[in-house]
This record gives C-alpha cells, sequence and structure tokens, in this order.
C-alpha cells in the first residue's frame, strides 16, 4: 500500500497559502504568525490588537472544531515535555532573531521573491535538517 499522508501535507499548504492571500488581499499586510503574535506581546500592535488576537485565537482553537473529523491523531512529537519546551522556545527566539516564522519568509516572502524571505527559508530548512540529525542521531533524544 502507498503511504497517502503526503496528500494532508499538501492539503495544508493550500490552506496556509490561501489563507496568506487572503490575509494580503484583506488587509495589506503579510500573514506571518510571529509578527502578529509578537506585536501582541510587546505591545507594538495595539492600533490593531482585536485583528491579532482574533487571528492567534483561530490557530488556537481551530483544531478543536477538527476533533470530531478524526479518530486519533498522532504528532510524532516526543513525549517529553522539557524538549517541547526548550523547542519552543527556541523556535520563539528564532522567529525574533530571523524578523519573522516560517509563515512570513516561507509562504509570503517566496511567494514575492522577497531576498530575504528565500535565504531565511533556506536557513530555516538546514538548521531545523541539523537539528533532527544531532537531536535524533547523535544525542537520541527524538
Amino acid at each position: 500500500m502507498i503511504e497517502q499522508d503526503w496528500i494532508w501535507g499538501l492539503v495544508g499548504g493550500l490552506m496556509i497559502g490561501s489563507a496568506a492571500a487572503l490575509y494580503l488581499l484583506v488587509n495589506g499586510r503579510i500573514m506571518g504568525a510571529s509578527g502578529i503574535l509578537g506585536g501582541l506581546i510587546d505591545g507594538s500592535g495595539r492600533k490593531d490588537w482585536t485583528e491579532r488576537a482574533a487571528f492567534v485565537l483561530g490557530l488556537l482553537v481551530m483544531p478543536v472544531f477538527l476533533v470530531p473529523l478524526y479518530d486519533s491523531v498522532n504528532t510524532h512529537a516526543t513525549q517529553n515535555v522539557a524538549i517541547l519546551v526548550v523547542a519552543g522556545l527556541l523556535v520563539g527566539v528564532g522567529t525574533r532573531l530571523a524578523n519573522g516564522c516560517t509563515s512570513g519568509h516561507g509562504v509570503c516572502g517566496i511567494s514575492r521573491l522577497s531576498l530575504r524571505g528565500i535565504v531565511a527559508t533556506v536557513f530555516y530548512v538546514l538548521a531545523g535538517g541539523l537539528a533532527v540529525a544531532l537531536f535524533k542521531h547523535v544525542l537520541e533524544v527524538i
């Protein structure tokens, strides 16, 4: 039997791309999740905080609506909470250092042929690959 999981990746990518295009058309701004969340946290997004809060709330609540569609979901993430917390903090620091996250640089930056977005995405992919190699094959923690 041929694996069909790639279809979910394709569907998810199409949904993210469509959402990014719609966000840009409606708001005239890039849909970078870290920038939207960062504006809520550091206060720089005060003038449009309701829009930002609705976006973040949608990210958090939408999975709840999808639960009835699935018998079980396996994210293949580790069960080690410490690793998940450290990974989350590293992602947060990385998005601040890179002035954006994969949704901002990868989806929106590359689609606009932004050199900064392309370079950032290349480094995201390289860093992710190196992290998996290190943590899985060298340190054997995942």
